[in-house]
């Protein structure tokens, strides 16, 4: 019986530094034609004034994708307080009159940033890209309407104030350098305009920065505008092992499940589980009763020379 199918295409996650200015989908865009593959996908989602880690599948490892997503980020910021945007950032329209910030003192901020620590109810900023009755957020305010997004759970495991200064273009505005880490779905413009409301002064983000998503860090990540065959892609078998627990399987094994069938694999019940044989993923598998059931396969495939 034939193993699985043999596919000549880049197969595997790259770490991009995103820039200031391009949508994550445009990142996707200029993936797909530097390694010159239409399977190309992301994990998470950058505005543009965003800046930092963003992952992207590549093949077969897109498939990835959706194990990736949901891990914790940490994320870099500038929270300015004084004032209030449309958009909870600095490319929104000012709300109200601007207040003057340099009267809060560093104690009601420690106490305001403490609060919004742990887990919380969040309202996502109203220019999101959450779906209200099948339409982005964001689509319907920028079409007029009112749009009010439900409270969502979510966990700041870090709020930290690392510096505070006086900008100069802004008359009694602070800033404030934060760096937060937090569940997946978290929103910092979110946090940034709370923490003005506590304070009574307003606030909005005015620069933000991913610096890692689970153990993905940015210092590993290459510029956008160096992504190519040459670009060291992290082949499935490893990125899978950074997020997901492992077992090794021999070559009949990885036979059986290239093709689907459930294979003996001693192990605790649950899921999922990356399997690999001789360094390449197999599939990810949950468990039930010593048995191993495929989640999603990953067919063998021919690496770029750079990612071997």
């Amino acid at each position: 019986m034939p193993g699985p199918l043999e596919i000549d295409e880049p197969d595997g996650v790259v770490l991009v530094d995103k820039p200031e200015g391009i949508t994550s989908h445009g990142v996707v865009a200029r993936a797909r034609r530097a390694y010159g593959t239409r399977k190309v996908g992301h994990a998470g989602t950058l505005d543009p004034m965003a800046t930092g880690l963003l992952l992207l599948g590549l093949g077969p490892s897109t498939r990835l994708l959706t194990y990736l997503v949901g891990l914790d980020k940490v994320y870099l910021a500038t929270v300015r307080l004084g004032s209030a945007t449309t958009t909870d950032d600095r490319e929104g329209e000012a709300i109200g009159e601007p207040a003057d910030a340099r009267s809060v003192d560093d104690s009601r901020i420690r106490d305001a940033v403490a609060a919004l620590t742990g887990d919380l109810e969040q309202v996502p900023s109203s220019v999101s890209a959450i779906k209200v009755d099948g339409r982005r957020s964001y689509a319907r305010v920028r079409a007029g309407e009112d749009v009010e997004l439900a409270a969502r759970p979510v966990r700041v495991s870090e709020f930290a104030v690392l510096g505070r200064s006086l900008p100069g273009d802004a008359e009694g505005a602070v800033d404030l350098d934060v760096r937060v880490a937090c569940s997946s779905g978290t929103y910092i413009r979110a946090l940034a305009r709370d923490l003005g409301r506590a304070l009574g002064v307003g606030g909005h983000l005015t620069a933000l920065r991913r610096v890692a998503v689970g153990p993905f860090s940015v210092a590993d990540a290459a510029a956008l505008d160096g992504l190519g065959p040459a670009t060291p892609l992290l082949a499935p078998a490893e990125a899978a092992a950074r997020v997901l627990p492992t077992a090794e399987v021999d070559a009949a094994a990885a036979v059986d499940l290239g093709h689907g069938k459930r294979i003996p694999l001693e192990r605790p019940d649950g899921g999922p589980l990356a399997v690999v044989s001789s360094g390449r993923l197999v599939a990810l598998v949950t468990v039930a009763a010593g048995r191993a059931r495929v989640l999603t396969g990953f067919p063998s495939s021919v690496q770029p020379e750079a990612a071997r």
